[in-house]
């Protein structure tokens, strides 16, 4: 054995060391971290590996972008911390040599409740973008939503895939748009529209101190202005911006959302919620699935945590419609536990960044692969073959 093996070998074996308190442990995920270390992909053993790879392979602009929350990032740490309050009760001497994974939504199975959330301009961590993590998904067969403003159109990416993914909506100012949007999409094939209805404007005060609009280092990939922006991404090619001032439409109200499902035969979800009153009103409106989102911390300053916004939202439900859940989740305890309040999938966002800008596609392969891991170690630790039998009984505070 090398040394370099040898010591690999120490440093993973430190890091997963319950024994360490948290600062130790902090320092040997550091060392795990080290590029020597990690030079090959399965050298990672959970998915704080891959950030410290992303953030030396990014400007500082690019990964400020990723990382950064609204004002002072209370919401963003709160999604985070809103996980670790949270305690598993364990049930022993169940059969857990089998654990079945496996879910369904809007009739389709996939691997494991993991979904890989909407993140706009994937080829800002890595040159083939959203094929990476299409065909990454494929290979894992985990749910894909594509954004709006993605890098690669959503006929590429569904064909990289093999299967079509759900769309993700950013409305606009101009109606036009937005449905010519939606048409694209339902053509291509895709069976749900995600319409992001928490993002009417937001304070993301780290982009200013990069001065975008005059950086010439910015300006290289950026033109100023909404329609500038977004005339580079795909899903606008051929269409007249000159009316959008705003895409993140502040006007859209629940009459927007009748139009909207007016207009397509695609599942409408809404990605956003997180009172029961809207989820109630959401349910009355015939709308088709929800996902509790603050936008990863990046839309309002709440300092509410996604997964204390999911009880309310899943209790208004009441299992009429399926509710997913994103923000904060980095280990597959954190998926349990979303699951065990009544989620029927989780959404992950930064750490599949992580991973694509840390190895491409193989790196988005590998957080989903550690999550599923780690996910299969909690239920069999808490005694639970498969997803249904994950209840609020499986959480402390919770239990009848």
């Amino acid at each position: 054995m090398t040394i370099s093996t040898s010591r690999r070998a120490f440093l993973s074996f430190l890091a997963a060391s319950p024994a360490l308190t948290p600062t130790s442990r902090a320092f040997a995920q550091l060392a795990v971290t080290d590029e020597a270390l990690l030079a090959d992909v399965t050298d990672t053993i959970n998915v704080f590996d891959f950030e410290p790879i992303a953030k030396a392979k990014l400007t500082d602009a690019h990964f400020t972008y990723m990382a950064m929350g609204v004002d002072d990032g209370a919401t963003l740490i709160a999604n985070r911390e809103g996980y670790d309050k949270l305690q598993i009760r364990s049930r022993r001497l169940v059969d857990v040599s089998r654990i079945d994974m496996a879910t369904e939504l809007f009739g389709t199975r996939h691997a494991a409740p993991i979904v890989i959330a909407p993140c706009g301009t994937h080829k800002m961590f890595h040159p083939e973008g959203e094929l990476a993590v299409a065909r990454a998904s494929a290979r894992r067969d985990a749910l894909q939503i594509l954004s709006t403003v993605t890098t690669t159109s959503v006929e590429d990416v569904n064909s990289a895939r093999g299967a079509p993914v759900w769309f993700q909506l950013y409305p606009t100012e101009d109606w036009r748009i937005t449905e010519a949007l939606v048409n694209r999409a339902e053509d291509a094939g895709c069976p749900v529209v995600a319409v992001t209805v928490d993002l009417p404007n937001s304070n993301r005060e780290a982009l200013d101190r990069f001065q975008r609009a005059t950086n010439e280092e910015c300006l290289a990939c950026h033109t100023p202005g909404i329609a500038g922006s977004v005339a580079r991404k795909p899903m606008f090619d051929g269409l007249d911006l000159s009316a959008i001032s705003n895409t993140r439409a502040p006007q859209m109200d629940w009459a927007f959302i009748e139009r909207l499902q007016s207009a397509t035969s695609m599942r409408v979800v809404l990605k956003g919620i997180v009172t029961h009153e809207d989820a109630t009103l959401a349910v009355d409106r015939g709308v088709d699935g929800l996902i509790v989102s603050n936008h990863g911390g990046r839309a309002i300053e709440s300092r509410r945590a996604t997964i204390d916004s999911l009880p309310e939202v899943v209790d208004a439900v009441a299992g009429r419609i399926p509710v997913l859940v994103d923000g904060g989740i980095r280990r597959g305890s954190d998926v349990f536990k979303a699951l065990a309040i009544g989620a029927d999938a989780v959404c992950i966002g930064r750490p599949y960044l992580w991973g694509l800008t840390a190895f491409g596609q193989s790196g988005v392969e590998r957080v989903l692969e550690i999550l599923d891991r780690e996910l299969r170690i909690m239920m069999q630790q808490a005694g639970t073959p498969t997803l249904a039998d994950i209840t609020r009984n499986s959480l402390v505070g919770y239990a009848d």
